[in-house]
Formats: structure tokens, sequence, C-alpha cells
């Protein structure tokens, strides 16, 4: 009765098992089930003692005093405790079912008695400061983890990894997930009205932002299929476009994607634009990326846009310095450390403590890195490769 999966039990319930039913209502009370179970075990011990005792004076006088109960321990370990017991722990459900209609009765029966035995008990227990209440069978996030890590051979590695990575977005932040402001593409109304049109015909973006002068003077957003239709209807000039900005939604960067989601779901929005403590932009987060933490990529890749990771022949990776430290160790199993920094350039600017310099190469850990090239105060390309710590030892 207590090894059985109550999780198991309660589906089994729901679908009308009425054998599941009649378990989970003898485990909604653990105190008067275990007290219908204890009392008829105990009487059930009590009894065979006497009677051993009985039968060993009769048959064998006062020699017979000495061996019953020894012969009495042996029988009531192995048939009646260790045997039976294994047995229903490696079968649950199979002794169960069919024990809890017996428990049921029982309970019914011996309902005197075991209230007696309850309130002595628990009287007990609250003069030693312990209190009796109802206990949950609620998972914490860690112990779903496990459930979910000892399911594997029942459930399939992409739902399993899927659903890992549910449980971890509490502990992801909008920060982690954004384009920063370095790579955002917006548009500056602020520009020469032909540089916008030719802006907006060759965004590969549905949506993007408006700013005015600088990027946290943010407008709004544009959404260039309604612009681009009204162009074909020659009715689009920067009044029409003004008219069409969406007012901007801003999140702050220290909130989870969970609460991310449901803000974005609740507004109605594709992306939010990404702010620090101070107010000032930081980059955007869009509902894409959001959903790819739990489902992985599945966004197409922007023309012209080259891929962040490129593995190499030495087995060194080139990665672009606004990679996320995340994702690297995500497609590479790798551990490179992500507590105080999120990108690969912080990660190095943060190491060497000064702006870095094309060429420099050092060890971070079980890791190579070499700056491949810089662009102003920053890191663009960076070469990353894992030590073989198996070898590097056995030369040692």
């Amino acid at each position: 009765m207590m090894a059985v999966n109550r999780y198991r039990i309660k589906t089994l319930a729901d679908q009308g098992n009425r054998s599941a039913k009649l378990v989970l209502n003898l485990l909604s009370s653990p105190d008067r089930l275990l007290g219908t179970i204890l009392f008829g075990n105990n009487v059930a011990n009590i009894a065979a003692s006497t009677l051993a005792t009985v039968v060993g004076l009769r048959l064998f006088g006062d020699v017979g005093l000495a061996y019953a109960p020894m012969i009495l321990v042996f029988v009531v370990l192995i048939f009646a405790e260790v045997a039976p017991k294994t047995l229903a722990a490696v079968n649950p459900e199979r002794i169960a079912y069919p024990a809890a209609w017996v428990l049921a009765g029982l309970q019914i029966l011996l309902s005197p008695f075991v209230w007696s035995v309850k309130i002595f008990s628990n009287g007990l227990l609250n003069l030693l400061g312990v209190h009796v209440t109802a206990q949950t069978n609620a998972l914490n996030s860690e112990e779903l983890r496990a459930a979910v890590y000892e399911s594997s051979e029942k459930i399939d590695v992409s739902h399993q990894e899927m659903l890992l990575r549910i449980l971890e977005m509490e502990k992801v932040t909008v920060e982690d997930v954004m384009i920063p402001r370095a790579d955002m593409e917006a548009i500056d109304l602020e520009d020469d009205w032909d540089d916008i049109v030719e802006q907006l015909a060759t965004s590969h973006h549905t949506r993007v932002p408006v700013f005015q002068g600088s990027m946290d003077n943010m407008i709004g957003i544009a959404h260039i299929r309604k612009m681009f239709y009204l162009t074909h209807m020659a009715e689009f000039n920067r009044e029409t476009m003004l008219s069409m900005i969406r007012e901007p939604y801003f999140i702050p960067e220290n909130t989870s994607v969970t609460h991310a989601l449901t803000n974005l779901q609740e507004q109605r929005r594709r992306f939010g634009i990404v702010v620090d403590e101070y107010g000032d932009i930081k980059g955007l987060v869009t509902l894409e990326m959001i959903l790819e933490e739990v489902v992985g990529d599945f966004t197409t890749v922007v023309p012209g846009m080259d891929d962040d990771i490129t593995g190499e022949p030495d087995g060194s990776f080139l990665v672009r310095g606004s990679t996320y430290l995340r994702d690297i160790n995500r497609q590479l199993d790798w551990q490179l450390p992500t507590d105080t920094v999120k990108t690969v350039n912080g990660l190095i600017t943060e190491y060497l403590e000064d702006i870095p310099v094309a060429s420099t190469c050092f060890k971070l850990g079980d890791y190579t890195v070499e700056i491949v090239q810089t662009r102003d105060t920053s890191v663009h390309v960076a070469r990353l490769k894992r030590l073989n710590t198996t070898i590097l030892a056995g030369e040692e």
C-alpha cells in the first residue's frame, strides 16, 4: 500500500478503476490505514506467541518454553514478514488492489479500536511537540526532474529534453535569450525617408523596432507587411507610418522567460524590448526565442547571417563574440561558466579585465580561447577548443 506509485494510481482512478479508487481512499488517511494494519498485525503476532507457548508447554514441558519463541520468531520473520512484504514491495499494485478490499472491510470492522488507538497515539505525539497533519504528494522541481530522468525508458528522448527544458525555464531570464542591442535591427525616424523605405524593403523581419535619434528613445514597433500593403496603394508616407506604429512593450532584463511568456500572451505581443534597471535598452526578446527554449531551434535562419558556432578540422570552434555561453554549452555539451557573464565577449573581457586584442590566447579551465577578430571594443570572432583532459593527465 505504501510502495504504490500514487500518480499512476490516481491516473487509473480517474479512468474509473474501482480498486485504484479504493487504494487512494485508504491512502488519504494513512493514520487510519496504519492503525488498521498494525492492530491486526499485533493481534496476530501476540496470539501466535501465546499459542506457541501453550503448545510448547504441553508437548515438551518446561523445555518447550525455551524453544517455542525461537521457532516462532523464525517462522514469523520468514512467512509473515520478510517474504510477503518483499513480494508486496516488488509488485505493489498487484498486491495492493485485492488487499485494499480486505483492509477497507477491516477498517470498518475495527473502527472503534482504531479510533481509540489514533486518539491516544496522536495525543502522545502532540505532547512531544509533533503535530499530525495531512501529507501532500506534490513534487518540487528537483524531484520532478529526477522523475523525468527515471522515466527515460518510457519517454521519448526528444520529449524528455523538452520536459527538462521546461523545468529549467524558471532559472532562465530574458537577458539569457535576448538579441543584444548591438545586433538589433531597428529604424531611426531621423534617417532620410528613402533610406527608411529601403530598410523596410530589405528587412527579413515582420516587425521592426522604431526609435528616434537614440535607440533609448524607443517609439514603437512597425509591422512591415501592413506598411507595404499601403505602399502598393500609394498611400505610404512618414505620417501613415507613424500612425501605424504600435507602442512598444518593455520587459525588465531579470524577468524569467516563463513570466515573459505569460506576459506576452496576455498582452498579445510577439516580442518585447528588454530594458535594464535604469530603463536603457538592452535588446529584444521574441516569442519564438522563448519557445525555442522548450522545443529547440526551429526558426528560419536570416539570409546573410553566419552561423554563431562553426566547427574546424582541428576540433576547435569559431564563435561570434555575441554568442551566448548557454547555447555553446547546450550544442557542444561543454561547461563554460555562465554565473556572471552571458556571452563569449563577456567571458573574455571578464578574464582579461581589459579591452581584448586580436591574436591573444589564454587557457580557461579545460578550454583554450583565441581572439581571432575584434571590432571596436569587443570580440567579434573567437576560437574555442576543449582540451583533452584524459590525454593531458596521461602525459603528466
